[in-house]
């Protein structure tokens, strides 16, 4: 029978905890409770108390009542939901996760939820998911649940909504996964500007017997590839647009963060990169390009989407970081230079055609890898056939070399 656990405040929501718990139960499932209550006694007895959640979140709850500071006690329970769930999963004895909360219990609630592998059930029934989200969702698979209501009681709404919830989680630890073949997974990084490469790239990976992973290189879809590939689950990776790296650099909105082309290369397994996107810093609306670049070549690709042309300099300093990311891999790893350009607005009669800064980035790249890093230069667009065959050939070679 699979355990959900239900981790919230039950000082304020134990009605609430009640209620989904009677009908998770009903639903043919197991639950453990997790109380993440600081300031009163819980309205009922939780398998996991808040005092082992304050222990483990390295605080006595005593001392925390004593203090009186929410901020505090919602950093410590936070610690200790989040070291307690990783320590059941771990056990195997829970199958999901369903949070209830605020602001404070969500951020609690899905801290735990981001600790847990991707595919693990994970549901967030809270108020404030009409806001930003993406610090509850990260680059984990969180499912969240707008409440409608303030959690705050039992009504003729919120009755529904925690009905709903209780039964979507119920039902995502009861599903089954359907079989696959389980082919091994090659992790590719895709933006509309590359999609051509990747497209036939994905294509030809396919025919030769693996499953590929394509991920938007948005920021968050760089930090998901490189998640998945420390958790184990990729066998070999076609790192076609590093565009991320722009951003991180320059100042965009789509870094990665400074560990993007880390993770392939401390686990060792086959990798061709390549310089897909390296032409642009994205920026949202155009207004929200800031003063200092607003005389550089942009480009509207949608009304909420502004493209900045990198400089030479800006390149060379691109071609630098690349380098020193793929000196350091422990595993067979090749870079792959397109001399005719490397999206398709850089290319003749397109808006970032610029082939001082194109040359800037392979030149810096060209003089800072090492001798183990394979080095192979075509006389094409990235978006040529010819380009993706050859990215396919690489990574294939290096795949059934190791």
């Amino acid at each position: 029978m699979p355990t959900v656990l239900l981790i919230g405040t039950l000082d304020t929501k134990g009605d609430e905890f009640a209620f989904v718990q009677e009908l998770i139960h009903a639903n043919g499932c197991r639950t453990l409770v997790m109380d993440a209550g600081v300031m009163d006694e819980p309205a009922f007895a939780p398998d996991i108390p808040a005092a082992a959640v304050a222990e483990a979140g390295g605080t006595a709850l005593e001392a925390l009542r004593a203090e009186g500071d929410r901020g505090r006690a919602i950093e410590v329970m936070l610690r200790g939901v989040r070291r307690l769930t990783l320590d059941l999963f771990e056990a195997g004895r829970i199958d999901g996760v369903l949070g209830l909360g605020g602001g404070g219990g969500t951020n609690i609630a899905t801290a735990a939820m981001r600790a847990l592998p991707v595919g693990v059930p994970k549901l967030m029934v809270s108020t404030v998911v009409a806001a930003d989200v993406r610090p509850y969702i990260d680059i984990k698979d969180v499912t969240l649940m707008y409440s409608v209501v303030d959690i705050a009681g039992i009504n003729r709404i919120s009755r529904r909504v925690l009905a709903n919830a209780a039964g979507a989680i119920s039902g995502m630890v009861r599903q089954a996964l359907p079989p696959g073949d389980d082919r091994p997974l090659i992790a590719a990084s895709m933006f509309g500007v590359t999609t051509p490469c990747v497209t036939a790239l994905r294509q030809r990976l396919e025919r030769e017997g693996y499953e590929v992973l394509v991920f938007h290189a948005n920021g968050s879809g760089g930090r998901a590839m490189e998640s998945l590939i420390r958790d184990g689950f990729i066998a070999g990776v076609a790192d076609v647009t590093t565009t991320e790296w722009c951003d991180e650099l320059v100042g965009g909105m789509l870094s990665a963060g400074p560990e993007r082309l880390d993770a392939a290369g401390q686990a060792g397994i086959p990798q061709v990169v390549s310089v897909g996107a390296l032409d642009m810093v994205n920026f949202h609306a155009r207004a929200t390009v800031p003063d200092r670049f607003r005389d550089r070549t942009l480009y509207v690709h949608n009304p909420n989407v502004t493209l900045m042309r990198t400089t030479p300099e800006e390149n060379r300093r691109l071609g630098e970081v690349i380098a020193n990311k793929l000196n350091a891999a422990a595993g067979p790893v090749c870079l792959m230079l397109p001399l005719r350009g490397v999206s398709t607005i850089d290319a003749p009669g397109q808006p970032f055609y610029d082939p001082a800064a194109d040359a800037a980035l392979f030149d810096a790249l060209r003089a800072g890898v090492l001798p183990h890093v394979a080095l192979r230069e075509l006389d094409v667009h990235i978006n040529d056939p010819v380009f993706a065959e050859a990215l396919a050939d690489e990574l294939l070679a290096r795949l059934h070399a190791s």
